[in-house]
């Protein structure tokens, strides 16, 4: 007997269909959203950083700055999340930064990303200045950025070369002074200074900088040549310190000894003067003499005169350098008082 098949029920054909569409579609939906939440929880910084930076186009004057301390992309990023600010008067500056008023600073990093603020320094002849406080700064957002054991790791090394490695003074009396403003934020600071003032540190040290920065000899550099303002004229006013010391040392034997002749000068006057009526042959045989000592006389107070009007060249000279010196301290001179607020 032959069996004919049963008609296919198209209703619940579709139905099936439509069924299995459904439930492909959850599935993928399902898959989505698993996919996009691990990818949150493994890049949640990375989204976070990407929705503060949507929009932001940093000024002119910070991009150069990112430029010139040729920060790759991950510190650019560092540095635009903070908005950076370059404030151009003490008293803008400070509205920031009012941290630590009795001492300089050129600039600050606010925790958490909340800011880096820059005194933008006036004086040309301190060209650098604003690269390497950009740099300094754009490490303490580096550096609060480090897991637990990374930081751990850096913090060892900076102690390690701190005590066995550092023999620059001038960065030995910086961390001393950070040691008893921030004691607890040593090797934070450690690690910006470090990087940004010292040209050559251990392989270590060196490798994690290469991290953040494609050439930091270039921030080095900066450093060393705004330094060199101060060092320069602070070594000149020392050499000329030296020369009139000298001088000074030649006019006072002058002096004293033309002081010594006068006294000579005047008693032998007094001997002439009695024999000029008494006794002409002893007058004659001492007016040589006393001629001698007048012409000595007269010598040592030509030289002692030289010598002072060298000294007062050296001193105007030696003062003109001071000058120089004291506009550059005042051009960096960011301390909460009334001269400097303006």
């Amino acid at each position: 007997m032959l069996f004919s098949p049963k008609p296919i029920n198209q209703k619940l054909q579709k139905y099936n269909l439509r069924r299995n569409l459904l439930f492909d579609l959850w599935a993928v939906l399902l898959i989505l959203i698993i996919s996009l939440s691990l990818f949150f929880v493994f890049d949640r910084q990375n989204i976070i950083d990407w929705w503060k930076l949507m929009g932001y186009k940093p000024p002119v004057a910070v991009a150069n700055l990112a430029t010139e301390d040729t920060m790759n992309n991950y510190t650019r990023r560092m540095f635009y999340l903070n908005k950076p600010m370059l404030l151009p008067t003490v008293k803008s500056f400070r509205k920031y930064c009012p941290e630590n008023a009795s001492d300089i600073i050129l600039g600050c990093y606010h925790t958490g990303q909340n800011g880096i603020f820059i005194y933008a320094v006036q004086d040309p002849t301190l060209a650098g200045v604003q690269q390497v406080t950009a740099a300094h700064e754009v490490l303490h957002a580096v550096y609060a950025r480090l897991s637990n054991s990374a930081r751990n790791k850096l913090n060892s090394e900076l102690e390690s070369y701190y005590k066995h490695g550092l023999n620059n003074p001038r960065v030995e009396q910086e961390i001393k002074l950070y040691q008893q403003t921030e004691p607890g934020a040593v090797f934070n600071e450690m690690s910006c200074t470090f990087g940004t003032e010292i040209a050559n540190l251990p392989t270590a040290l060196n490798n994690y900088y290469k991290q953040f920065f494609t050439n930091r000899q270039v921030i080095v550099h900066y450093e060393e040549q705004y330094q060199s303002e101060f060092t320069s004229r602070e070594n000149i006013i020392n050499q000329y310190d030296s020369r009139l010391s000298s001088l000074k040392q030649q006019i006072n034997s002058a002096t004293a000894n033309i002081s010594s002749l006068l006294n000579q000068i005047n008693s032998e006057n007094a001997i002439l003067n009695s024999e000029a009526n008494s006794n002409v042959v002893a007058y004659n045989n001492a007016v040589p003499g006393y001629n001698q000592l007048v012409n000595e006389y007269n010598n040592d107070v030509d030289t002692a005169k030289n010598l002072i009007n060298s000294y007062n060249q050296l001193v105007g000279i030696r003062n003109k350098i001071a000058g120089e010196l004291d506009t550059l301290d005042k051009a960096l001179n960011t301390r909460l008082t009334t001269a400097s607020i303006r």
